[in-house]
């Protein structure tokens, strides 16, 4: 199991394989934000930014925290959940048939006085396509138990 601890500033993870189907962007773009360029291919195509069906961001921050989720279970880490998410950019559309991954960056760790059995890690995150191209950043704060005296 991976605590507060063994988290090392400045270290870096690069992780996930996440294939963008076209049906999940239409059903989450369907229940969650069903603007047109999400929705209908020829709106889309006149679309100025996207010029094809593109999955919405908030869709694209589901499949980030899956691909965290999957990571860290299997790396042994369990989160005691997070504090908040700072400076979301959303850089580039993701489109239906890209695989995207998570780079990981630790910035900074911090312990609470109130609260000793639990500590901060701040992360920036950087999503990627599969031609390496960032889709999405954003910082994250993560809470992790300490390790047991």
């Amino acid at each position: 199991m991976r605590y507060f601890e063994d988290y090392e500033e400045g270290r870096v993870e690069r992780f996930g394989a996440y294939e963008v189907k076209r049906d999940e962007v239409i059903d989450f773009a369907s229940k969650y934000d069903p603007q047109r360029f999400h929705l209908d291919d020829a709106a889309a195509a006149a679309n100025p930014i996207f010029g094809r069906l593109a999955a919405s961001g908030w869709h694209t921050c589901g499949m980030v925290m899956r691909m965290l989720t999957d990571h860290w279970t299997e790396d042994g880490h369990f989160s005691e959940g997070g504090t908040g998410v700072d400076e979301l950019r959303w850089t580039r559309p993701v489109y239906p048939g890209d695989v995207l991954s998570v780079e990981a960056e630790v910035l900074s760790k911090s312990t609470p006085k109130s609260k000793p059995a639990i500590g901060f890690v701040n992360f920036r995150l950087a999503v990627l396509n599969q031609d390496d191209e960032v889709v999405l950043t954003m910082k994250v704060t993560n809470i992790q138990r300490r390790r047991p005296s």
